[in-house]
């Protein structure tokens, strides 16, 4: 919430709600090592901007959903990378915050089917509350031939095996089965976008996927997205509240960090200040 304007700032008024674009500040990103952020209670933006810096936002709009405008514009962007669109078919590899957002991303671009794929169960059913057309739990069954039936098929290479008719895999995952399935499953001229990170080297197999002519596409931030996605949330809010697993109030932030830093304990934690 603005609790201060400056003289020269248009656009704003005190009281407004408003989203910001973490990267936009002159005294570096927001929350990420720059000079302000870090759970602070409140945030100065220099030189304020409408549409560069901020975005002012409806009042009904949740502040734990508001949050989420950040790492959704990082999906989004990932979206827009892949090229999808109407009548693309799509599978999404992890139904953490970013996939899940991605799977809402692409559906609200026209997609014609989605498919979120991970391992946890309570992960997969969130998928399907956003609006994921199906979903495959890995741990149980096998990714490539589940697409088929869900995507069709399309001839392999000089006879080689059939394919899933899927257009585009997207990791937002960061494991290199992930990778090897995607490649392994890609029809000709498909697209592999990477968004997630990968904290050790994937190897991958050039002459293998060379008949593919797959295309693989790196996703990192949101250059112009972080007020695209703004119009999505505030126009589906209540699908992406589903991705919200916990929301903490500041008085109790030990306790938000050390579940966010907990493998499986959660999935996306908001800290609250009201």
């Amino acid at each position: 919430m603005v609790v201060q304007v400056g003289a020269n700032v248009e656009g704003v008024a005190v009281g407004d709600h408003v989203v910001i674009n973490p990267m936009a500040n002159r005294d570096g990103i927001i929350g990420n090592g720059g000079a302000q952020g870090a759970l602070a209670e409140e945030v100065v933006l220099f030189d304020a901007q409408p549409g560069v810096h901020f975005r002012v936002i409806p009042a009904h709009i949740p502040w734990a959903v508001a949050a989420l405008n950040e790492p959704m514009a990082v999906a989004y962007h990932g979206v827009n990378r892949s090229g999808a669109g109407a009548g693309s078919k799509v599978v999404v590899f992890g139904a953490g915050p970013v996939g899940l957002g991605a799977a809402i991303g692409f559906k609200s671009k026209g997609v014609e089917h989605v498919v979120v794929v991970d391992v946890v169960p309570n992960r997969l059913e969130k998928a399907l509350l956003v609006g994921a057309d199906a979903v495959i739990n890995s741990a149980e069954e096998n990714v490539i031939e589940r697409l088929k039936e869900l995507h069709g098929e399309v001839p392999g290479f000089m006879g080689r095996g059939s394919k899933p008719a899927t257009d585009v895999y997207f990791d937002a995952a960061g494991v290199p089965v992930v990778i090897k399935t995607a490649l392994e499953a890609a029809k000709n001229r498909a697209v592999l976008t990477i968004v997630a990170v990968h904290k050790t080297p994937v190897e991958i197999d050039l002459q293998e996927i060379l008949t593919t002519e797959v295309d693989i596409r790196l996703s990192m931030g949101y250059p112009t997205e972080i007020f695209e996605v703004t119009d999505s949330i505030i126009e589906q809010w209540e699908q992406y509240q589903h991705i919200i697993s916990d929301v903490v109030p500041f008085a109790e932030v030990d306790r938000a960090l050390k579940l966010a830093a907990t493998p499986g304990a959660t999935d996306k934690v908001v800290v609250v200040f009201q």
